[in-house]
């Protein structure tokens, strides 16, 4: 596909080239094996190249007039809509993501675009009182300089655009480094959509490479001041712990475990339609899906046996074909993994309702129950389509059950009271939950993040300044201060 083949180069300081490394990354759809591109990964000098020139453009960047930077912003969102198929279509290549699916991802990625359109104008300072007299102090917002972005592959498009976007229109240059299973949707378009709107050469910077060839080289550079990180939790702890030692600061939008609990006031058919959307849409490659569906005992029976009709009609297959709704997983990797974590659950003594098996990399759906309390698969997130279902007594044995787990990302609860379903929502220990809806949501201008091994910190909105802007105090003496000698 010339799509693929015209994007498979290193983008560093407006210049695309070839990587220097050793080895290349071969991109292939993961629905019947094509080869896409082939990029030969950039090494650690390629990297602090890609730093050092984004720390040379972004001074005059900085300096911008916010409504110019919008302007780059604002013609970013116009390419994307012009060529809205043509990003859809190599979505479904790349990564196996159904029709459905890249709709669903490019309509977020336009609307973060939007907001990162009004974000550039929001870097507002303040004027504080002082004890002092004659004294002014002016508290400015500044961009922190240079943020290194590391996407992951899920809804690569997206959550690259998600961080790429606000650090650019709040003034920041960026390194992004796209996962090494979509380098092209996470990386090498997103450059491609910035430079036709014209950014100036070195302010995004893409390299295509991994850690077994440049290390933590992207991490401990110097220039970066701000990691933003989308991936698992045991990635995450390591950036974290590097960016620690460096004393930069990191944002980590990290793995989920989330509960979808229905309450036996629920609208059972409702909550289950929310519930199989939660569980299995992307096949189940989302970090807010409902890994545990929990049901009160009352409406046990019903919502199972409904859930269960339901999830045994989705069609598996291809995900170019507009009626599939279960696509590949990833990699044969993690269809192998999760093919194995079914049965190795089965085995251990949990029922399968539904037992999916491994073609490739598709893999059809499971629905699992009769597990055990300290059974591993409920304390885990499932990066694939297995649902598990774990009955309850009453509100509070369902919180209990909700917060047994290192995560704290998403979550849902059903019922006919709003109210008593904010009421259980706030004993639930993470960082976001719906109220009769699905776990899967985000929006611009809320707060995104998690709570426990989900995270640090918040994007979206004004978030977004927290995360990539720093303050300045700058006091201003209109008098004469009086020194005690």
């Amino acid at each position: 596909m010339s799509f693929f083949t015209d994007l498979a180069h290193q983008y560093i300081d407006g210049e695309w080239r070839p990587g220097k490394g050793s080895w290349d990354i071969i991109d292939f759809n993961p629905f019947d094996g094509e080869k896409l591109a082939s990029i030969t990964v950039a090494t650690a000098d390629e990297v602090d190249q890609a730093y050092r020139a984004a720390e040379t453009a972004q001074q005059a960047w900085g300096d911008t007039n916010a409504y110019a930077r919008r302007a780059v912003l604002e013609k970013a969102l116009r390419i994307v809509e012009d060529r809205e198929a043509e990003i859809g279509d190599a979505i479904v290549a790349e990564l196996g993501g159904t029709r459905l699916k890249a709709a669903f991802e490019l309509h977020l990625a336009k609307e973060f675009l939007r907001e990162s359109i009004h974000l550039a104008l929001r870097s507002t300072g303040q004027i504080l009182p002082s004890p002092t007299e004659g004294k002014e102090n002016r508290v400015y917002r500044v961009p922190v300089g240079v943020v290194g972005v590391i996407s992951p592959f899920n809804f690569p498009f997206l959550l690259s655009l998600k961080s790429v976007a606000p650090a650019l229109a709040l003034g920041n240059a960026v390194v992004l480094k796209p996962h090494q299973n979509t380098p092209i949707c996470g990386g090498t378009l997103v450059a491609k959509v910035f430079e036709d709107a014209g950014l100036p050469a070195g302010l995004l910077n893409v390299v295509v490479t991994d850690i077994a060839e440049i290390g933590d080289a992207l991490l401990e550079h110097p220039i970066p001041q701000v990691i933003s990180f989308t991936g698992s939790d045991k990635v995450g702890r390591h950036v974290a712990t590097v960016c620690a030692a460096n004393l930069k600061r990191s944002v980590l939008e990290l793995g989920g475990n989330s509960a979808l609990i229905v309450l036996d006031d629920a609208d059972v058919d409702y909550a289950v339609d929310a519930a199989v959307f939660s569980r299995y849409v992307h096949q189940g490659q989302v970090c807010m899906a409902a890994n545990r569906i929990l049901v009160d005992r009352a409406v046990e029976q019903e919502f199972t046996e409904k859930f269960v009709a339901k999830v045994a009609s989705l069609r598996v297959g291809d995900p170019a074909d507009p009626a599939t709704q279960i696509g590949p997983l990833i990699n044969s990797t993690q269809a192998e993994a999760i093919a194995a974590l079914v049965d190795q659950t089965v085995e251990a003594g949990a029922t399968a309702l539904l037992h999916g098996r491994a073609v490739g990399n598709l893999v059809s759906p499971s629905v699992l129950t009769g597990l055990a309390a300290d059974s591993p698969v409920l304390s885990q997130e499932i990066f694939g389509p297995v649902a598990l279902l774990v009955p309850f007594d009453g509100e509070d044995e369902a919180v209990r059950i909700a917060n047994d787990t290192p995560y704290g990302l998403s979550g849902a609860v059903h019922t006919g009271n709003v109210e008593r379903g904010v009421r259980v929502g706030q004993r639930i220990r993470t960082g976001m939950i719906h109220i009769n809806d699905g776990t899967v949501h985000d929006e611009p201008i809320v707060p995104f993040g998690g709570e426990k091994s989900s995270g640090l910190g918040r994007l979206n909105g004004d978030s977004m300044l927290d995360a990539f802007t720093t303050q300045k105090w700058i006091s201003v003496q209109h008098g004469r201060s009086q020194f005690p000698f």
